[in-house]
């Protein structure tokens, strides 16, 4: 079984997706509000029997992983990671700690040499002037951009390419670090051109990528290395190294969220901040975290926007699964902490000593705004926050919130108890742990289907000029549409390899070793072709008439039905359509 087969068999999408959605049973699957766009029905669905979901809102879809990668930002690499480490399964590379290590330590020493490269030019070279006063406008000293080790990429196409190749270093093994890029003429480039840059380093102090900003109004204006062996932004923390003695000497790390608040907090003597490098806070950042603190204290010091309710109740979870002791601290409206530490550190100093329990936090917010004297209004809040606190495993936190909740919402204490012992006999009637078992043959074959069409596309380039009608969406699993997503932007299997995130590599080489018969290809195509299509409209048509009824049934309470019985008729016209071709296709084949 491989790892990604093995993560799937220990993942209940239902549990996963309740992290993020509140879910109520819909019949044999489950509803909520989608997460990716604003809506005030339902029309986010997941069927457990599939472990997929699917939104007829914003009319995407998946399995657990593309869920994942979606709502985190992530690519199919890191959703692997992230819920590897949740079912306890460790992910070699390749398969042993030795190889994986071997493999990193070059990139290391590339990355470094890049580090030096770039910080050279922006002290000595006239391109990099407009870099050195971008870095002298946000107060930065000569000492500061020396400890970041700040430089300055040339506005060239391959003058770090041919600076490594000096040292050494082959064009692959820049690439495979993420400094280069090739072109869709094939040609590999330098990725970073006329940025100002960061390089990253891990808690050792190697440096594992870099992060880099325009020095013009272009957009976007922040881009990262890509996934490496070496780098993972999602478990990655910018100033990690310089932070992790402050971080355990006062046994409290601070999370922002960019580059320049770290540099700024660092250069004001606040050596104990780290920053998430723009991404919402992770599970595996808040972990690495835990590890150098003795009473787990972390600080998530937000932006009212970066700390709404979505990401609170996100981190809420970690909270409970890492048992970390996660606070909150509010920035003024319209402050970041690089503004907020140049202008007054004490203030900032005295923000962080007062920051609140993530928990104390969430409840403030969901009764934020509430007129607490109306009756639905305690009750809602009520109902909302003993979701929130379902989760948590110790007892004297569940007693300490029930009386917070209790005071706030006039409710008694033993009927919120009662409630709450509701919600979680519910979760576990509903949610039931999935068995981890050997999969079944239906399990281990119910992807034959896209691997063998995938398979073919590999073998036979020729059949590219068929894919036109083909969307992602038509493979159900988020590894098979990704390795289709990256084949129909690459012209061979070496730099399919290449594009594709390390995790998904083993996966490429089962489908690249599939043996299919080697005549009748047109025949065998369209076949494939026709049968991806044929499930995909066939599972949307039955999932749609299933939620037509719930519409009918709640008297429309729910997703738009006009939109919804369009996107019915649509799906039936385009099975028609390959009925009508297979039919064709039967008949041509008797002649």
């Amino acid at each position: 079984m491989s790892v990604i087969d093995e993560v799937k068999g220990r993942t209940d999408i239902a549990g996963v997706v309740s992290q993020y959605v509140a879910l109520k049973k819909a019949g044999r699957n489950l509803i909520g509000l989608c997460p990716f766009h604003s809506e005030r029905n339902p029309s986010f669905f997941i069927y457990p029997e599939q472990q997929s979901w699917h939104c007829f809102g914003c009319n995407t879809g998946g399995d657990v992983f593309s869920f994942i990668m979606k709502k985190e930002n992530m690519d199919f690499g890191e959703a692997l990671r992230l819920l590897a480490d949740r079912a306890g399964i460790a992910i070699p590379s390749r398969g042993a700690r030795d190889e994986e290590k071997e493999e990193r330590e070059p990139l290391y020493k590339i990355n470094e040499a890049a580090a030096r490269y770039f910080h050279n030019l922006l002290l000595n070279s006239p391109e990099g002037r407009k870099a050195k006063s971008y870095i002298q406008s946000r107060g930065f000293t000569d000492k500061t951009a020396a400890e970041f080790q700040l430089g300055y990429s040339a506005n060239k196409w391959d003058d770090l390419k041919k600076y490594l190749q000096e040292q050494g270093y082959a064009e692959e093994e820049q690439a495979k670090a993420g400094l280069m890029v090739e072109s869709e003429g094939g040609r590999i480039h330098d990725r970073f051109r006329n940025k100002l840059m960061f390089p990253i380093w891990d808690i050792k102090g190697r440096v594992i990528g870099f992060g880099a900003r325009v020095l013009d109004d272009s957009l976007p204006k922040y881009v990262n290395s890509p996934q490496t062996p070496a780098f993972d932004k999602s478990r990655s923390l910018y100033g990690i190294n310089l932070a992790a003695p402050s971080i355990r000497q006062q046994d409290t790390a601070v999370i922002v969220e960019g580059y320049v608040d770290v540099i700024t907090a660092h250069q004001n003597g606040l050596n104990n901040v780290v920053a998430s490098m723009g991404t919402s806070v992770t599970e595996s950042q808040v972990s690495s975290l835990k590890r150098l603190t003795k009473i787990n204290n972390i600080v998530l010091a937000l932006d009212a926007d970066a700390a709404g309710e979505e990401a609170m109740l996100r981190v809420v979870g970690y909270e409970n699964t890492l048992e970390a002791n996660l606070l909150v601290a509010i920035l003024p409206k319209g402050k970041d902490p690089d503004d907020m530490i140049k202008e007054n550190p004490e203030a900032w100093q005295k923000m962080i000593a007062e920051a609140i329990p993530i928990m104390s936090y969430t409840l403030n917010m969901i009764a934020a705004d509430l007129d607490m004297t109306q009756e639905k209004n305690r009750f809602l809040v009520a109902s909302r926050f003993l979701e929130v606190i379902a989760d948590i495993k110790d007892y004297i936190k569940i007693d300490h919130y029930l009386g917070k909740l209790s005071k706030l919402t006039g409710l008694s204490y033993r009927k919120l108890e009662e409630v709450l012992s509701e919600i979680k006999s519910d979760r576990q009637t509903r949610l039931p742990r999935r068995e981890i078992t050997k999969p079944s043959p239906q399990a281990l074959f119910r992807n034959r289907l896209e691997e063998d069409y995938l398979s073919l596309l590999l073998h036979h380039p020729e059949c590219k000029a068929n894919t036109e009608k083909i969307l992602p969406e038509f493979f159900l699993n988020s590894e098979n549409r990704e390795v289709f997503i990256a084949w129909t932007k690459v012209n061979d299997l070496n730099k399919l390899r290449e594009t594709l995130a390390p995790a998904l590599h083993e996966h490429l080489d089962i489908i690249a070793s599939r043996e299919l018969p080697s005549d009748r290809l047109d025949d065998r195509d369209a076949d494939y072709r026709h049968r991806l299509e044929e499930r995909f409209y066939k599972n949307m048509a039955a999932r749609t008439a299933e939620i037509l009824a719930l519409e009918v049934q709640e008297k429309g309470a729910g997703a738009d039905l006009i939109k919804l019985q369009a996107d019915k008729i649509d799906y039936d016209t385009r099975l028609k359509e390959i009925y009508k071709q297979k039919s064709r296709k039967r008949l041509e084949s008797r002649r």
